[in-house]
């Protein structure tokens, strides 16, 4: 709620299955609500306990939702419900459940966060299985992938995680003596599994708690939080295969385990080769990667180690997470063993996983061609034409089939290296079938036309078909190329359609795709020749396009300057592509200041607009009555008697009064505003306030009824502005009470604060408005002219923040409306 502060949150963390956090959870609230909170059940799910269902008596429960789904009909938290309450402490169990489609939210948890935001403590329940990055664990113990998680961020984010523990012995006895257990398969209860479950929540509250104790230790961001600021940086290499779960997880546990540690996950799209990896996994996997608090990050490179690398260092990563290779021959040399050759000061962790070994993907035809296959068609060229002419020979077969056999080799010299081992191959083909299989042999003379027609054209279409295949090869190095500028572009959206389209993140974006050393966007300016940085990201920026190693111009005044490698021409298209995002982002970004700037000028429009009509008449009018009384008065057309002075003269002092309350309650709204209001705190006592308060009353005194019990505890304020606040409520709850219903004025003290109230039996407010109430210039519901400007609340709540409270309205029971001052007792 608007000028609410923003919810807390409490977590009961359940070891395993039926530890008993429900039941916790709800003695927590009746603690609460015996201490005087105001705490209402948003949901809780008994799973027939009775213990926990006896518990639940005497608590407020808030009516639950209905939604239809496949022909069945289940019941989920009511979110709007709980909001239009607005408790002071909902308890809301299982956060970690996931909604029935169709729900405003997808995930239990993310109510919460709306809840939360709304300014309402919320107590909820979690299990240590539900814990997403402990999720591969919890599989490895129990052999149970659990469905259903929360990320670790929401509940870190708590201001008091309480860990509900209950010994193996005694959760496996529950059944046994009647109680019912929350719903899990059996593989749960076993004596070792509940045992290493108690473990893992351990440790991971233990690095929950060691990341709560430095004070600069925050949540896992953005690199580079703070400027001079040490920090530990976690790479996690993702490949688009299924293992890259495991390696999130584990990374993300690497990461918890310090303070101040930032994790990273990146993909490297291999330019020179087929795709690596399923473009639907990478997305499931940027998605867990977000979830853990991490960011995903994807660059291009033709040697996948070294772009590992480039990047690791680029960002400073201190540790490196890889899945152990696929490879199953025991000498191939994967990624991760040349990564971690190369990897210097920066330790890299392998991690095994159920892939591990069982062999890579059989590369797809006309892939590029690589070193590997380039010198395999050298050695059939040089090697293999000798050989199979030594097995030749001594078979004696006919010209034709000798023929036959050697265009075979050269077609496999082409299809393993190309155009260059192929040519090489026709030209030693040519020799050898010349000198060893050509009568006469032993020499290069041909003596048959035929002879020489069939040599030539064995080495024509040697020469066609390892054109072709060098063809094929080229084209598909330009698709591979392709696909990855591809599937960097579409990356990119993926940031825009996130809003994570902001100019600086964009720049950071453009230098880690292509492993430059800074990317500026320049403007030109208005004088010839200058240009202007608008942003920049990475080290010293191009002042210029001449100072650049590439630059494209973006249009006629932008221009994207990129330093640290000249770039290759298909590599400046995808640059264009960056540089005409960068521009549509200045340009948001200019629009959003813009708008920034109109929003207050707006607003003081309107408040403006709203001022002048209220003044237009609501400040004439006691000045009309003041001046027809003085007017009257000084006629000397008529005599008037004592008895009709002495009314005049009452007319004019109560229109004088009220005008004076209306300019005061203007001139303190200004300071207010312009935070220039002096306030003087100081002990005070409430019974030596409401004298003076009920005194400046006037006539409306007669409706008001004290009941404030002797013996309450002093208050820190400032009493001129206390007898104001009670002054300007009281009023309005007279004017809103129907003829004959007094106002009632309370007092209470409470967990070191003391509450005093004006209960009134008028029409009340409707939930939904209660906040509206408190804007400057708003009378909800009046159609009286003479009811003032509307700014008897809206001050009242300012000059109660002022002095450290709270100003609060609340439904009274039986029709009308309650405004609670809530002020901290005197130290």
């Amino acid at each position: 709620m608007e000028g609410r502060p923003r919810g807390r949150l409490r977590v009961h963390l359940g070891v395993a299955p039926g530890a008993g956090t429900t039941y916790a959870m709800v003695s927590e609230a009746r603690r609460a609500r015996d201490r005087g909170e105001d705490v209402v059940v948003g949901i809780v799910e008994t799973h027939g306990r009775a213990a926990t269902a006896r518990l639940l008596d005497g608590l407020e429960v808030l009516p639950r939702r209905t939604v239809p789904y496949q022909g069945t009909t289940f019941t989920e938290l009511n979110l709007d419900a709980v909001i239009e309450r607005a408790p002071a402490l909902v308890l809301i169990d299982e956060l970690a459940h996931t909604n029935v489609p169709g729900s405003r939210h997808a995930k239990r948890w993310q109510d919460v966060t709306a809840i939360l935001d709304a300014g309402i403590d919320v107590v909820s329940t979690v299990g240590v299985q539900h814990l997403a990055s402990l999720n591969d664990a919890v599989e490895r113990i129990t052999g149970v992938r659990q469905g259903e998680t929360v990320p670790d961020e929401v509940v870190r984010v708590a201001e008091r995680i309480e860990l509900i523990d209950l010994p193996p012995e005694a959760q496996r006895r529950r059944p046994a003596h009647g109680d019912q257990v929350d719903p899990a398969p059996a593989e749960y209860f076993h004596p070792g599994h509940l045992t290493a479950l108690r473990e893992l929540a351990r440790r991971w509250l233990a690095d929950d708690d060691r990341r709560n104790l430095d004070p600069a230790g925050g949540r896992i961001g953005l690199p580079g939080a703070r400027s001079g600021e040490t920090r530990e940086r976690v790479v996690v290499a993702l490949t688009g295969g299924p293992e890259g779960d495991t390696l999130v997880r584990r990374a993300a546990r690497i990461a918890a385990r310090g303070k101040n540690v930032d994790l990273l996950a990146v993909h490297v799209t291999n330019a020179a080769g087929p795709p690596g990896g399923d473009p639907a996994t990478l997305v499931r996997q940027r998605a867990l990667v977000e979830t853990l608090g991490g960011t995903y990050h994807q660059v291009v490179g033709d040697d996948v180690p070294r772009a590992l690398l480039e990047f690791a260092r680029g960002v400073r990563a201190t540790q490196l997470v890889l899945g152990a290779s696929r490879r199953r021959w025991p000498f191939a040399r994967g990624v991760g063993a040349t990564t971690s050759a190369l990897s210097g000061t920066i330790d890299v962790h392998i991690v095994p996983h159920e892939a591990t070994g069982m062999g890579r993907r059989l590369t797809r035809p006309g892939a590029a061609l690589t070193r590997t296959r380039r010198l395999s068609g050298w050695a059939l060229a040089l090697l293999g034409m000798p050989l199979l002419a030594a097995v030749l020979v001594p078979l004696g077969l006919s010209l034709p089939s000798e023929l036959l056999l050697f265009l075979l080799l050269v077609v496999a010299a082409a299809m393993a290296g190309g155009m260059w081992p192929a040519l090489a191959a026709a030209v030693f083909a040519f020799g050898l079938l010349n000198w060893f299989f050509t009568p006469p042999v032993r020499t290069l003379i041909v003596a048959r036309p035929e002879n020489v027609l069939a040599l030539v054209i064995f080495v024509l279409v040697a020469v066609m078909v390892s054109t072709v295949v060098d063809l094929a090869a080229r084209r598909s190095r330009e698709a591979a190329r392709s696909r990855a500028d591809a599937e960097v572009l579409s990356t990119l959206a993926g940031h825009v359609l996130r809003g994570e389209s902001a100019l600086p993140s964009l720049l950071a974006r453009t230098r880690e795709t292509f492993g430059l050393s800074a990317v500026t966007l320049l403007e030109r300016s208005d004088d010839p020749g200058e240009w202007r940085v608008v942003a920049t990201s990475g080290g010293m920026p191009a002042t210029g396009p001449g100072s650049a190693d590439t630059d494209v111009a973006v249009d006629d005044r932008l221009v994207l300057a990129a330093r640290g490698r000249p770039l290759e021409a298909n590599e400046r298209k995808v640059l264009e592509a960056f540089g005409a995002q960068a521009a549509v982002a200045l340009r948001q970004q200019r629009l959003r200041e813009v708008a920034d700037r109109a929003g207050p000028l707006a607003e003081v429009d309107r408040m403006r607009t709203a001022l002048l009509a209220a003044v237009g008449h609501d400040l004439r009018t006691p000045l009309a009555s003041a001046r027809a009384a003085v007017e009257s008065l000084r006629s000397t057309d008529v005599t008037w008697t004592e008895a009709d002075r002495g009314e005049l003269l009452a007319t004019a002092d109560e229109s004088l009064i009220k005008l004076n309350r209306l300019v005061s309650n203007l001139l303190d709204m200004s300071r207010l505003q312009a935070g220039a209001l002096g306030v003087r705190l100081e002990p005070v006592a409430i019974e030596d306030v409401l004298p003076h308060a009920v005194d400046d009353l006037g006539p409306l005194r007669d409706r008001l009824e004290v009941d404030v019990p002797p013996g309450l505890p002093e208050i820190s304020a400032d009493p001129a502005l206390l007898e104001r606040v009670l002054v300007n409520l009281i009023t309005n709850a007279v004017r809103h009470s129907p003829g004959g219903e007094p106002v009632r004025l309370t007092a209470g003290s409470d967990d070191g604060d003391v509450q005093i109230r004006v209960i009134d039996r008028g029409p009340g407010i409707p939930v939904e408005a209660h906040e509206r109430v408190f804007l400057p210039f708003q009378r909800l519901g009046d159609r009286d002219n003479h009811a003032g400007v509307g700014l008897g609340l809206a001050l009242s709540r300012g000059l109660t923040e002022a002095m450290g409270g709270t100003l609060t309205p609340r439904d009274t029971p039986g029709g009308g409306l309650t405004m609670t001052i809530s002020l901290r007792r005197a130290s």
